[in-house]
C-alpha cells in the first residue's frame, strides 16, 4: 500500500494549514515528510536526498511567505518535493509517471508552481524579472524568493542576475540552500568561499560561548540564548564575514542553520521585511534524516531508482548501460593517450567519468553546473594541444550552443563532445528530452555526428572522435541499458545493411542511432505483407555518409526513424542529399513532433509519438498503397 502519512501531514491541505502549528507540531511535521518521501521515492524513483535536505526550510518559506501572492521560485526544481507536499499535492504513487505528479514543479499542477527549472542557475533571474513586474505594477507589497541550491550558484547566469539585483530596489529575497553538493560535492572558487563562512571559527566559537552562557540555564537564560542565536546571528551575519555579497552590493543574513526551523524562520522573516534584494544563506545537509543517504559519499541519494527503504538498496539491479561502456573506454584510452581530458559540467558519476577520475585525476576537470565555460574551456584545451572530451546530458548542451558554434567550430578546434541521455528520456519530463542535438549541431560547419548503435559501435566511434583534430565531432547514446550487438549484413561505404527481405528492396527503412533496432523490426512488419524492404543504418549520421546512393537503389520509399527532432533531422538532412542527387524516392520523417513531451516511460512515449515499429511499418505500407 502506498503511504498516506502521518497525523499533522495528513491536516495539512495548503500553506495556510502550518501557521496554526506549534513548534512542537512543526518538528512532528518534519519528521512525517521525511517518512512519507523516504516511503514513496522508494516506490517510484526520484530525487529523494535533496528533499530530505529542504524539510524545514521549505516549511519555513510557507509559513513567512503568502504563496502564491508571494512567489517562490525553486532551483533547481528538483527540491521541489516538499513544496509540493505542502500545497495540496499529496499523492506521490505515480511520481514522474503518465498522469502523476512530474518531477520537477508544474504549472499545470498547481497556481504554487511558476517555474519548471530543471535546468540550474535559472531561478534569480526569473525572480528579477517577476519582482520588477510586481513593482511596475504597483505591487510593492509582494515578495518574490529565488531558492537557489544544489550548486546551482555555480552557474554564471546566477552571477549575472546577482549583479542584476544588486543594483534594484525591488522586493526579493535569495535564498541559497548551501548543501555543499550538486550531484556529488560542488567544486570551485564559490564552493571554497561558501565553506569558509560555513566553517569559520568565529562562527563555531561564538555558537559554543552561547551555549555554554545560555542553554540550559534556566527560562531567562534558555529565551536569551534563543533571542541571540535566532536573532542576531541569523540576521545580522555578526560572525561570518559576508565580504562576497558585500561586494555586490547586496544584503546578507546568516549563516543560518537550514535544520533549525525557528532560525529559518526569523532569517527569512527579516529579510522579507527589509523590502530590498537581501540573501539569506542557509546551511543545510543533503539527504538528511535517512541513514543509507547520509552515508552514500557519492551522492547522498540525489536520484535513485526503487530501493529498499530499509536498506537503500535497489529493488532491481541496473543492467549495463550506454554510460558505462563510455565509462569504461575513456579509462582504457586514458592509459594510451596522455592528451586525452575529460570535462563535465557537475556531473562526474552520472556521465560515467568517476573511473577516470580516480585513475587520472588531474586531467579531468568539472566546472560545475558551467556548461559554457566548459566548451569554451575546452577549445582551449585543444589549442594548447590536448584533445579535451566534454561529457554532458544531450539537453544541457542546448545551454552551450554558442560556444560550440563560435568557440569551437569556428576555430576548427579538436573536441569531443559525449552526449549522455540523448533521445527521449521520458520520465524527467520535457526538459531532459535530449531531442535537440541532432537538429542543432548539424547545422554547426565542420562538425561530425556519430549515432551508435550498440556498443561496439559506441567504442569504435569515441575512438574515431578523437583521431579529429581539427574539428568538433559528436557521439550521442541514450539512457538506459544497451541492447543486443547488431552486426550488418553487409556495408556500403559508410551506410551498413542491418536485414534484407527480398533481393530488390521497394522500401528502405534507415534507424538512427538507438532506433536501428526498431528499423530492424519494422523492416520484419512490412516484408510480412509481401513487400521487399531493407533496414539500414550509419554510425557517423552527419556529414550525410558515403555510400547512401547506392544503398538506396531502386527503393521507392524511405522511412527514417530517429529519436530527435523530426523537423530539420538527419532524415531531412538526407533526403535533400538524395533529392539533390537526383533519386527519385518518396521520403517518410519520423521522429520527435516540435513540441514538449510530458513526463512518461521512454516506451510510452515512443508510443505516442509513433515511433515504434508498428507505426513505422504501417506508415510504410500505407505509403505505398
Amino acid at each position: 500500500m502506498f503511504p498516506k502519512g502521518g497525523p499533522v501531514l495528513e491536516r495539512i491541505a495548503s500553506p495556510a494549514d502550518l501557521r496554526g502549528l506549534t513548534h512542537e507540531e512543526l518538528d512532528t511535521l518534519a519528521q512525517e515528510i521525511r517518512d512519507y518521501l523516504v516511503a514513496s521515492v522508494s516506490l517510484t524513483g526520484g530525487h529523494l536526498g535533496p528533499n530530505l535536505g529542504v524539510v524545514e526550510l521549505t516549511l519555513g518559506l510557507h509559513r513567512v511567505f503568502d504563496s502564491p501572492r508571494d512567489t517562490l521560485v525553486f532551483d533547481t526544481g528538483h527540491q521541489s518535493y516538499v513544496h509540493k507536499l505542502l500545497t495540496g499535492r499529496r499523492d506521490f504513487s505515480q511520481l514522474r509517471a503518465r498522469g502523476g505528479l512530474a518531477g520537477y514543479p508544474s504549472r499545470a499542477e498547481s497556481v504554487h508552481d511558476v517555474v519548471e527549472n530543471s535546468h540550474a542557475s535559472t531561478a534569480l533571474s526569473w525572480a528579477a524579472g517577476i519582482a520588477r513586474g510586481r513593482t511596475l505594477a504597483g505591487e510593492g507589497d509582494r515578495t518574490t524568493v529565488g531558492v537557489i541550491g544544489d550548486g546551482a550558484l555555480t552557474g554564471g547566469m546566477a552571477w549575472e542576475a546577482l549583479n542584476s539585483l544588486a543594483a534594484a530596489q525591488d522586493r526579493v529575497v535569495i535564498v541559497v540552500n548551501d548543501n555543499g553538493r550538486s550531484y556529488a560535492p560542488t567544486i570551485g572558487g564559490l564552493a571554497r568561499r561558501l565553506d569558509g563562512i560555513r566553517t569559520n571559527p568565529r562562527y563555531e566559537q561564538f555558537l559554543g560561548w552561547g551555549k555554554r552562557t545560555f542553554e540550559n540555564r534556566g527560562p531567562w537564560r534558555s529565551f536569551a540564548y534563543r533571542t541571540v542565536m535566532h536573532g542576531k546571528r541569523a540576521v545580522k551575519g555578526l560572525i561570518a564575514d559576508p565580504g562576497m555579497f558585500d561586494d555586490l552590493g547586496l544584503k546578507y543574513v546568516g549563516p543560518v542553520d537550514g535544520h533549525d526551523l525557528r532560525q529559518v524562520e526569523a532569517a527569512l522573516t527579516h529579510a522579507r521585511d527589509f523590502g530590498a534584494p537581501v540573501i539569506v544563506h542557509v546551511l543545510t545537509e543533503k539527504g538528511r534524516g535517512y541513514t543509507p543517504a547520509e552515508e552514500d559519499v557519492a551522492d547522498r541519494f540525489h536520484a535513485v531508482g526503487r530501493i529498499h527503504p530499509e536498506t537503500g538498496l535497489p529493488v532491481k539491479p541496473s543492467r549495463f548501460g550506454w554510460t558505462k561502456v563510455f565509462a569504461e573506454e575513456i579509462l582504457a584510452v586514458g592509459h594510451e593517450r596522455e592528451d586525452v581530458v575529460a570535462l563535465t559540467a557537475a556531473m562526474l558519476a552520472p556521465v560515467g567519468l568517476q573511473p577516470f577520475a580516480d585513475q587520472f585525476p588531474e586531467r579531468v576537470i568539472d566546472v560545475g553546473i558551467a556548461e559554457q565555460h566548459a566548451v569554451t574551456s575546452a577549445a582551449g584545451l585543444a589549442f594548447a594541444g590536448r584533445h579535451p572530451v566534454v561529457a554532458v546530458y544531450a539537453t544541457f548542451l542546448n545551454r552551450a550552443f554558442d560556444q560550440v558554434l563560435m568557440d569551437v567550430a569556428l576555430h576548427r578546434a579538436g573536441v569531443t563532445f559525449m552526449l549522455d541521455r540523448a533521445g527521449i528520456t521520458g520520465d524527467d519530463g520535457p526538459s531532459h528530452n535530449g531531442m535537440w542535438d541532432m537538429a542543432l549541431l548539424r547545422h554547426v560547419p565542420g562538425l561530425r555526428l556519430a549515432a551508435p548503435r550498440d556498443a561496439p559501435t559506441m567504442r569504435r566511434a569515441f575512438r574515431e572522435a578523437l583521431d579529429v583534430d581539427d574539428a568538433p565531432t559528436v557521439v550521442r547514446y541514450p539512457k538506459g541499458p544497451v541492447g543486443d550487438e547488431l552486426s550488418p549484413v553487409r556495408s556500403v561505404g559508410d551506410v551498413d545493411v542491418l536485414v534484407e527481405h527480398g533481393d530488390s528492396p521497394r522500401v528502405i527503412v534507415v534507424g538512427i542511432g538507438s532506433m536501428a533496432a526498431t528499423a530492424i523490426d519494422a523492416a520484419a512488419k512490412i516484408a510480412a505483407d509481401g513487400v521487399d524492404v531493407a533496414a539500414v543504418t550509419a554510425t557517423w549520421v552527419h556529414p550525410v555518409p558515403e555510400g547512401l546512393l547506392e544503398v538506396l537503389g531502386d527503393a521507392e520509399l524511405v522511412l527514417t526513424a530517429e529519436d530527435g527532432l523530426a523537423d530539420a533531422g538527419i532524415g531531412e538532412e538526407w533526403a535533400s542529399h538524395a533529392r539533390l542527387a537526383g533519386h527519385g524516392a518518396r521520403w517518410i520523417h519520423r521522429g520527435v513532433p516540435l513540441q514538449f513531451l510530458d513526463h512518461a516511460t521512454r516506451d510510452q512515449v515512443v508510443e505516442q509519438v509513433g515511433l515504434d515499429a508498428s507505426a513505422i511499418a504501417d506508415a510504410a505500407v500505407s505509403a505505398l498503397d
